[in-house]
Parts: structure tokens; C-alpha cells; sequence
């Protein structure tokens, strides 16, 4: 599955770069996902890596909302509770967050 989210990822991002070159700089991954020995994620979480923030945040304020907060799944893939606790937050705290599973929905 992480294999097609991050295909996902990437055209998402190589989408947005060419359509929106202005706002390529507010643009960017966090890279939360991935296999990290227990050393690693204790250094990465000490520096603030939070489990379930979304693949891609859009720093750019329109409407109520202040910014855009997109999770990338698969036809299949399902939010965990950590990703769906952050939506939560997001919707709370007037951030857009949107769930897409292809570049049509992107």
C-alpha cells in the first residue's frame, strides 16, 4: 500500500509545483511515515514529529480556513486512529483537511 501512496504523493506534489509555482514554498511533505529503528523515532518524536499529521500541509490561508491539511490513502487504505485524531484537531482549529485517494481528487 505505501508503495501506491507514495507514487500518489509524488504526482500530487509535481502537480502542485507546476500549477502553482507561487505558492511552492508554503507547500511541503511531512515525512511521518516509514520504518525508523527505535533510536531514530525517539530522536525524530523528541524533535516534534507527531503521529497521524497529514502527508501534505499547504500553508495558505482561504475562506475561514488557515491552511490545507491533505492525507493521501489508497483506493483501500484507511485512516489510523492518530490520522483521524489530527483531522479532528485540524477541523477544530479552522484548517482544511481533505482525505484523497488520486490525483482526481487532489
Amino acid at each position: 500500500m505505501r508503495h501506491i501512496e507514495d507514487q500518489l504523493q509524488e504526482s500530487c506534489v509535481t502537480y502542485f509545483r507546476h500549477q502553482y509555482p507561487e505558492y511552492s514554498g508554503l507547500f511541503f511533505a511531512v515525512p511521518n511515515g516509514g520504518k525508523r529503528n527505535a533510536k531514530e523515532a525517539s530522536r525524530l518524536k523528541k524533535q516534534g514529529v507527531l503521529p497521524g499529521v497529514s502527508d501534505l500541509i499547504l500553508l495558505l490561508a482561504r475562506g475561514s480556513y488557515h491552511s490545507l491539511c491533505i492525507e493521501l490513502k489508497s483506493e483501500k487504505g484507511t485512516q489510523s486512529d492518530n490520522q483521524k485524531s489530527f483531522q479532528f484537531q485540524c477541523k477544530c482549529s479552522n484548517n482544511r483537511y481533505v482525505l484523497c485517494r488520486n490525483i482526481e481528487q487532489f
